[in-house]
């Protein structure tokens, strides 16, 4: 069985750190479903545009398991949300270390481009780094896709959002970029659902956290209860 990409994401997240764990938990931000050739075509897409959300199957490309930890697939897994200390097997997770590293995500679509030139589904919600590679693309359909009475199991509810909040100095750096109110909603919704690892979640450890969005990198840390963005700078400074 031979799998290859049908399209790829653009989107402003540049490293896995600081990506929602889940799809649809930031609307705020939007990505672009790029087409590759042979499939982009405009038929290809045509009807696409009665429907408000898409299924995308995807590649868990930054996740090798040989690389990453030195061996191959394991049984059990420790989820993030359960802190990273108790496991649960693998086909219980969402985690991406898997026998075949292929990702499922719905997003929302925004419009649709298709022309002769290029096909592209603009979305939110996406869970999706820079690059990734698309393997499928699927109608949301809510009659049979949404099943109110599921169970969730360790996951019943999102997880608790902490309080944003900007240090002058970053408050300073804001207002000098582009569309200033619009980067701020965006940091504030990723930085909300504190990216940290989640055996640090209930430490108040002072330390310096790095997330990378668009060009810039957003330095930030916990204190208290809250996250507290502490500089905007250009990626590479």
């Amino acid at each position: 069985m031979q799998c290859e990409p049908i399209a790829v994401i653009r989107s402003p997240y540049r490293d896995k750190f600081g990506v929602p764990r889940q799809s649809g938990m930031v609307e705020e931000i939007e990505a672009i479903i790029q087409l590759l050739p042979p499939y982009n075509r405009p038929e290809a897409v045509e009807g696409l545009e009665g429907f408000s959300h898409l299924w995308l199957q995807f590649h868990f490309h930054l996740n090798d398991p040989q690389r990453d930890r030195g061996e191959g697939w394991q049984p059990m897994v420790r989820p993030p949300r359960l802190g990273g200390n108790r496991k649960v097997g693998v086909f219980a997770s969402r985690a991406p270390f898997r026998p075949n590293p292929i990702g499922l995500s719905a997003v929302r679509i925004l419009a649709i481009h298709a022309d002769a030139a290029r096909v592209e589904i603009r979305i939110s919600g996406a869970d999706l780094v820079d690059g990734t590679p698309i393997l499928d693309i699927k109608p949301y359909i809510p009659y049979a896709d949404a099943i109110p009475d599921a169970r969730a199991g360790f996951a019943p509810a999102p997880p608790p959002s902490r309080p944003v909040r900007f240090t002058a100095s970053a408050e300073a750096q804001l207002q000098q970029l582009d569309q200033p109110r619009h980067l701020r909603q965006q940091i504030t919704a990723i930085l909300a659902l504190d990216p940290r690892p989640a055996y640090r979640a209930g430490d108040d450890d002072n330390r310096e956290y790095g997330v990378r969005l668009y060009q810039w990198d957003i330095r930030w840390r916990r204190a208290g209860e809250a996250i507290e963005v502490i500089e905007i700078l250009p990626i590479g400074d």
